[in-house]
């Protein structure tokens, strides 16, 4: 076989950072091609995980950084009484694993809500790289900055006093973000359970179902077991009411 005809290796064109098609979205955004080369070479994919699984957990010693490539994960905390509190969703495209930066621990853990892969960037080597490669010492920080938004915005969405608001505010985020990816913001595939979704807003699971039905009635949504239609964005923005524009405009800055 020539060197011409030899054939393409697989496994290593799907861990490729230069070969991801969502290299804009996560660690590799804004570097040039030579810094890229060099970040590829530290990337580890882990085996693809099921639903279910753990990526890791609370308390576990922190050696990572981590991106979702496909698939969706939640993190959640548990207080010394064993209750759980979700702390976000992660979509493909995002870093998992921040919140350990401080302390070298885990602070929450990251449960696998569907058939999920990720890739794996060993915090020893990102740590050379970014000493080495300003464009990801920069890109490294934006991240760090995003989720701290993030978590305000969360804080904001729980300040609002009606649930109707907090979900509407949820529904428009998780659009937003589908957005990002290139897929159908009119039409949200839900990989969380509606206990999750009650729990990540302070609500009850009965009160989400109600809400739901309650959107429907209005002709705001299309609700399908866990597929979301939105038929009328203008209204769900509506319903966001302030709380929303706060939120939109926090993630812009």
């Amino acid at each position: 076989m020539t060197q011409a005809s030899a054939p393409i290796d697989l496994s290593q064109l799907r861990r490729s950072c230069r070969a991801c098609g969502l290299l804009e979205l996560c660690l590799p955004a804004g570097i040039d091609q030579a810094e890229l080369e060099r970040l590829d070479s530290s990337v580890r994919d882990k085996r693809t995980l099921e639903s279910g699984g753990m990526l890791f957990r609370q308390g576990d010693p922190f050696h990572a950084l981590y991106v979702v490539r496909s698939g969706t994960l939640k993190t959640v905390v548990q207080d010394a009484d064993g209750a759980q509190q979700v702390l976000g969703f992660h979509l493909p495209g995002e870093i998992v694993g921040v919140d350990a930066l401080a302390h070298d621990a885990h602070q929450s853990s990251a449960e696998v809500l569907e058939r999920s892969s990720i890739c794996e960037l060993p915090y020893s080597r990102l740590e050379e790289l970014t000493a080495q490669i300003p464009g990801l010492q920069r890109q490294l920080l934006r991240i760090v900055s995003r989720e701290m938004v993030a978590e305000q915005s969360h804080v904001v969405t729980m300040g609002r006093q009606q649930a109707q608001e907090r979900l509407a505010i949820f529904l428009r985020s998780l659009s937003e973000r589908y957005g990002r990816l290139a897929r159908d913001t009119t039409h949200l595939i839900l990989p969380m359970s509606r206990y999750d979704i009650a729990n990540y807003l302070g609500v009850v699971v009965e009160t989400v179902s109600r809400l739901f039905t309650r959107m429907e009635d209005l002709g705001v949504l299309r609700v399908s077991r866990k597929v979301i239609h939105i038929l009328r964005p203008d209204l769900l923005g509506e319903m966001c009411g302030a709380g929303g524009a706060r939120e939109r405009a926090g993630r812009a800055s």
